[in-house]
């Protein structure tokens, strides 16, 4: 039996999913922050050697916060896509690069695991280059939606090699508390 929805019942069917989906991508990704110690303020970090390429700390939470609100749209796109054979593919492999993207964080940050965050960050660029290629075949704008996103996660891959090539004995730092400050 096929499904008929009128042009005003699947534009429904949309808001509805964004009305969930969109905060729930938002919360989970601020919550793996917060939870995962990703602050520029921790004396772990601020002893890091940065590299030459590393955009000023508030640089993140702004892009992060338009990146998630897109992804969320992206996966609302998808989820309204009842006649799509691909649809539940697209939704699992969104769902494992969600996971994966929430646990580079805490492996990262806390955990001062930089060698593997960076593995972590490299099976999240694979699994976003499959979700991208699912979601342009479901929708061709949720694909789209994603593109920044699969961007800003290679910046973020190079950004993760260039820390631990300049940091390669890291996770053996002590967080000591204790901060330089040079006043000048």
């Amino acid at each position: 039996m096929n499904r008929l929805a009128s042009p005003a019942q699947l534009r429904a069917s949309l808001i509805r999913w964004a009305l969930f989906i969109i905060p729930t991508v938002m919360l989970l990704g601020f919550l793996s922050g917060q939870l995962g110690g990703s602050s520029a303020d921790s004396p772990w970090f601020q002893a890091l050697q940065k590299p030459a390429l590393f955009p000023p700390p508030a640089t993140f939470g702004l892009v992060w916060s338009v990146l998630y609100f897109m992804m969320g749209l992206a996966l609302a796109l998808v989820c309204a896509a009842w006649g799509s054979r691909l649809r539940m593919a697209a939704i699992i492999a969104f769902v494992v690069q969600f996971v994966l993207n929430l646990a580079w964080t805490p492996v990262f940050f806390a955990y001062h695991e930089i060698g593997l965050a960076l593995g972590v960050i490299i099976a999240l660029d694979i699994a976003v280059i499959v979700t991208v290629i699912l979601f342009f075949k479901v929708r061709k704008w949720a694909g789209l939606l994603l593109v920044p996103y699969f961007a800003w996660i290679l910046f973020a891959t190079l950004l993760n090699y260039q820390f631990l090539q300049a940091n390669p004995d890291a996770s053996q730092a002590q967080e000591t508390g204790a901060v330089q400050r040079y006043e000048f």
